[in-house]
């Protein structure tokens, strides 16, 4: 990597501000290269590509906006009536806390995703402290890439890099597997590697946490999957989804979790109806009078749990569950680079390589009269700021 040093007086406590000009190569898009990949591409889920993509650099509001051109969507509401027998029937208590309790009665918990929803990533994160001091020591992810493309050092490295798996490069993802290792978690992958699908893919998937649970068989697990994986009982296309094959190869009942099917669209007109008779203010479960959560149920299949987030909002730009005691709103200025826009600004590890880890953080500046805001811990951070053609590296402590 060749550097030139710059050194730049900035106004903020007239500290010198060290820039160094670097070469960077990013494995994140701009906002306008995915759209113009979306324009050229021809293949029927495009869009479903495009969501993932803006996952993965940050851009949360624009993921949910092209899934809904993914997936189509149309708006549903109940009526007033059947609102009012809703709230009647129906308490919410905060997820978190259900989610433990309900936790200490097994040793298996598995949890979903929807690969576009990077809350969903910070939902797991949140209950990873309160699962470990419970005795759950592994995190299985789906994400992670498997066999010959294994990253056989993350756990003895501590943090995820570009080649830990495609979905793992969203920052939030990343920071779901960097805070489960400073915890204590072993980290393994177990998706297929034979290149199955269907049925096949969820045998296999099923083994491969099989395998993992024989070798620790008083530990217990918590499994992170996409999407239906985490269906119990009868699935109507793959006979059992891997949530059912776990219990059918270990007779332990897992816990199970769907955060997907009330999760808000990019059109709010378009959410569940039940998400919007609902005024939800924390992630939550649904009770009815008989104490017994809300389940998703589709035909003879089920998830235990349904958790309900409730709607974004956004401060500056960025989604308002990005930010919790840990991780205050933090401002990179950017007015003394010399650089053509826009440009993604990458927040760093102190210490890790930037040129293979994932970063803490990434958000898009569209304008140089700009800041960017991020989301950050207390700590040192190697901010990179990059067009694609022009590159600038400088620390930034944020107290």
């Amino acid at each position: 990597m060749s550097f030139l040093l710059l050194v730049i007086i900035v106004s903020c406590k007239e500290e010198k501000r060290t820039i160094q000009e670097i070469d960077f190569t990013s494995e994140y898009k701009l906002n306008q290269q995915i759209q113009d990949k979306v324009h050229q591409d021809t293949v029927p889920w495009k869009y479903q590509i495009s969501a993932s993509d803006y996952a993965t650099k940050g851009a949360y509001k624009n993921a949910l906006n092209d899934w809904d051109i993914a997936m189509g969507g149309r708006e549903q509401s109940y009526t007033p009536i059947q609102i009012d027998s809703i709230h009647k029937k129906h308490t919410q208590i905060n997820a978190s806390k259900y989610i433990i309790e309900q936790a200490k009665q097994t040793q298996v918990v598995i949890i979903n995703e929807a690969h576009h929803n990077s809350s969903h990533r910070v939902f797991t994160k949140s209950l990873l402290k309160d699962l470990y001091q419970l005795g759950y020591r592994n995190l299985g992810l789906e994400a992670l890439a498997s066999g010959k493309f294994t990253d056989s050092l993350l756990n003895e490295r501590g943090y995820p890099i570009q080649k830990s798996g495609y979905y793992i490069k969203d920052p939030q993802f990343g920071d779901l597997v960097r805070t489960a290792l400073q915890i204590g978690y072993t980290v393994f992958p177990y998706e297929q590697t034979t290149n199955v699908n269907g049925k096949q893919r969820e045998i296999e998937q099923a083994k491969n946490i099989q395998k993992a649970m024989q070798a620790k068989p008083n530990e217990k697990f918590l499994i992170h999957c996409g999407f239906d994986h985490a269906l119990e009982g009868t699935h109507s296309s793959w006979e059992k989804a891997m949530a059912g094959r776990i219990t059918e190869y270990t007779g332990i009942n897992p816990l199970t979790i769907n955060q997907v099917v009330y999760s808000e669209k990019g059109n709010p007109a378009y959410n569940h109806p039940l998400l919007k008779a609902l005024t939800i203010k924390e992630s939550s479960v649904i009770i009815d009078t008989l104490q017994n959560p809300l389940k998703y149920e589709r035909g003879e299949a089920w998830s235990d749990i349904a958790v309900f987030h409730p709607n974004t909002t956004y401060i500056n730009g960025r989604p308002n569950w990005l930010f919790d005691r840990d991780h205050q709103p933090t401002i990179v200025t950017l007015d003394d680079l010399i650089i053509e826009y826009p440009v993604m600004v990458l927040a760093y590890a102190k210490g890790e390589d930037i040129t293979t880890a994932i970063p803490l953080d990434i958000t898009e500046v569209e304008n140089n009269t700009d800041d960017a805001h991020l989301s950050l811990k207390k700590g040192t951070y190697t901010i990179v700021v990059t067009n694609g053609k022009k590159s600038y590296t400088f620390y930034q402590i944020v107290n």
